[in-house]
């Protein structure tokens, strides 16, 4: 898969893609139901075989320019080989969903463990419905009766193909994240076993900046590296100000940046993470959505003994000249900053641009008037489609995870 030489560096958002982590939509999209869409936090139901279509695309258009593609299916399968692996998994995974009935826990455990590899990993993603479990006589509790309406055992797990939520490589070590959500904790736990267990990460060699143990929500759609000396964070709906300085610490300690830039965006799930609004596509090049830069509020992190020591800041466009010593940056806006398109794009995710090179970004094609203002400022613009992805409200961007990319 990789020489041994290869492992965990991302010190940019725009050095050549090498290596990434994606989830290819699986049955559990096939689970979401109008009842259950905004506790699964969907909007919409997809077509899933047109968005295996538009992923395979993706993940081809990464393919085609030497980037290694991983699987998170492939990666559980993998450790899953491993008995003693296996029979902590699936007990990590009842647990997660509360059963709440050691007699059918104890079902659903011998179930699972007469599947294979491949079939544990599937059924821990797409979920465990309850026609999917063999009938046998057992008891029956007082939470079987109050759940009786809920159709799962294991609950799906749709927003699995956002992979950036759940982890991000900073230099060489990862941030296993602390999700805001409960319908989202799982996912984070997946990408704790692939870390303990799989051969490609080295503990010795890949630091953990944060954990899912940790107490307050860090999400990865908000965290850009911008250089090999600074990382930004937005300060959002999904990822607390406490979480950011207890992560922003540990960067400061081990000396793997020399400052967080922290960007208070506002609290809404139109905004909701970082990158729906900001993503940086060149040296020194941004795309935005228009008028959000005079919501923003910016701080500089550096280190302190027990905290860092917090600095405001003068303004977004500032801040990021003196974190790339640049003398000028470029905010490409959205939508040709016409405000109408604008938003009507931003709905579809088009500031969620994936950097796979120096001003080379992956983008939806839907997004007509944002690809052609990223053109005319001197971008190449590889579209893919993305009319059943996006049905999921994220982008390129949402859902990749980089693990390796070229230093610039």
């Amino acid at each position: 898969m990789f020489m041994d030489a290869e492992k965990l560096n991302i010190t940019s958002e725009i050095g050549s893609l090498k290596a990434v982590l994606l989830h290819r939509p699986g049955r559990e999209l096939e689970r979401l139901t109008p009842e259950f869409l905004h506790e699964l936090l969907f909007d919409d139901i997809p077509w899933l075989k047109r968005m295996q279509q538009e992923h395979d695309s993706f993940a081809g258009e990464m393919r085609d320019r030497g980037c290694s593609v991983l699987y998170y299916e492939g990666l559980l399968a993998d450790i899953l080989q491993q008995e003693k692996v296996k029979r902590q998994f699936i007990a990590d995974v009842i647990k997660s969903c509360k059963i709440a009935n050691l007699q059918l826990e104890a079902i659903i455990e011998e179930f699972l463990l007469s599947k294979t590899p491949e079939e544990i990993a599937e059924i821990a993603i797409a979920g465990l419905h309850k026609n999917d479990l063999p009938r046998v006589k057992r008891s029956y509790q007082l939470v079987d009766y109050i759940k009786e309406s809920y159709p799962f055992y294991i609950n799906p797990l749709p927003n699995l193909y956002f992979t950036r939520d759940v982890g991000v490589t900073i230099g060489k070590g990862l941030a296993i994240c602390k999700m805001k959500t409960p319908a989202r904790e799982r996912e984070t736990m997946f990408l704790s076993y692939i870390y303990r267990y799989h051969s490609f990460f080295t503990q010795k060699e890949t630091p953990l900046w944060y954990d899912l143990k940790d107490a307050n929500s860090v999400e990865g759609g908000d965290i850009l590296v911008l250089s090999q000396d600074v990382v930004a964070i937005g300060c959002s709906e999904r990822t607390s100000a406490r979480g950011i300085e207890v992560l922003a610490q540990r960067l400061l300690e081990a000396g793997t940046v020399k400052k967080v830039l922290v960007i208070e965006i506002p609290f809404a799930r139109a905004y909701m993470h970082l990158d729906t609004v900001l993503t940086m596509v060149d040296y020194n090049k941004f795309t935005i959505f228009p008028g959000v830069e005079r919501l923003l509020r910016v701080f500089e992190l550096t280190y302190g003994r027990q905290a860092p020591k917090v600095k405001p800041l003068k303004s977004l466009r500032d801040a990021l000249m003196r974190a790339l010593g640049l003398k000028e940056i470029t905010f490409i806006e959205s939508g040709g900053g016409d405000a109408i398109t604008a938003a009507r794009e931003q709905w579809n995710d088009s500031t969620n641009t994936l950097a796979i090179g120096p001003g080379e970004v992956i983008t939806y094609n839907r997004n007509e008037a944002s690809n052609e203002t990223l053109r005319q400022h001197g971008i190449k613009v590889i579209e893919i489609e993305g009319s059943e992805l996006v049905r999921g409200r994220g982008g390129p961007r949402c859902m990749s995870m980089p693990l390796i990319r070229a230093s610039i």
